[in-house]
């Protein structure tokens, strides 16, 4: 099913990627889900689903984050691939609003994701 056709629904029906830091490769967008609980900070939590190029959900990813970082914590980029501070290319970061409602956020590379933290992590290529 492609995501510009789902429901609220068929979000919740997605899986989880079985693994809060396992590894899924690299994706086009992500879908940012809120959820209704709070995380103990106080701040409302987001669950995020990766998508693939052709618009077919992937995975869950988290479901208790507070906080989603482009490019890493501060915006610098994923320091474990070689990226090294204020050296990263601009990566034209989007976001448009799906008909259910939920965001969805792109970019002109594909993404990696971080593990399920409080504060997660996706990287622009």
């Amino acid at each position: 099913m492609n995501v510009f056709d789902m429901t609220k629904e068929d979000f919740k029906k997605v899986p989880e990627r079985g693994g809060w830091s396992r590894d899924i490769g690299e994706f086009s967008s992500l879908v940012i889900i809120p959820l209704d609980y709070a995380h103990d900070s106080g701040w409302m939590c987001m669950d995020f689903v990766a998508v693939s190029k052709d618009g077919e959900p992937i995975c869950r990813l988290s479901g208790c984050s507070d906080v989603l970082n482009l490019d890493g914590i501060g915006g610098y980029g994923n320091w474990r691939l070689g990226e090294l501070p204020n050296r990263i290319e601009p990566k034209g970061w989007s976001i448009d609003c799906l008909p259910c409602g939920y965001l969805r956020l792109f970019s002109r590379s594909t993404m990696t994701a971080g593990a399920a933290l409080s504060s997660f992590e996706i990287y622009a290529k």
